[in-house]
């Protein structure tokens, strides 16, 4: 039998009830967790002294429309200390905000903004969410799988508003 990984055991003991799944795939581990808890989870994977998971290497969003709940938020981070990857995830529903990481890892700032920007999914606590690759007037949200192929008004000049 595979020895658990010491995260994922940190994490069930620390975080029972926030637990919802636990994957491995080609040696790739994957907690799945409360949308609730996130921050305090994440807090604890940075800060605790066996674990250090103080490098987040990419947050991003996922749209598994028509699915509910319809988003999941994903953090890769990576402990120098133990040369160590986890994939966290969060599923966050439709209408639905999660809390930002940004005070525990400060690359989440833009990763977070580039979330909300493509997939409309807010983050609270969030120091300045705001569109960063589109235009403030741009309407909806490209990366749903709902948004239309051909964009919004597509047989008209492009003009962005100003």
């Amino acid at each position: 039998m595979a020895e658990i990984n010491l995260a994922v055991k940190k994490l069930q003991e620390k975080f029972p009830a926030s637990i919802v799944e636990v994957k491995t795939f080609r040696d790739e581990i994957n907690v799945t967790v409360q949308k609730g808890d996130i921050f305090e989870i994440c807090k604890f994977l940075y800060s605790d002294p066996d674990l250090q998971y103080q490098m987040l290497t990419d947050l991003c969003g996922v749209d598994y429309f028509p699915a509910h709940p319809r988003f999941e938020v994903v953090y890769l981070l990576f402990s120098m200390k133990n040369r160590e990857r986890l994939r966290l995830k969060a599923k966050v529903g439709e209408g639905e905000a999660i809390l930002s990481v940004e005070s525990v890892w400060k690359a989440a700032n833009w990763l977070e903004r580039e979330v909300y920007d493509l997939f409309g999914i807010h983050f609270v606590n969030h120091p300045d969410l705001r569109r960063i690759l589109l235009w403030d007037g741009f309407k909806g949200y490209p990366l749903r799988k709902d948004y239309p192929v051909e964009g919004p008004d597509f047989d008209k000049p492009f003009v962005p508003e100003v």
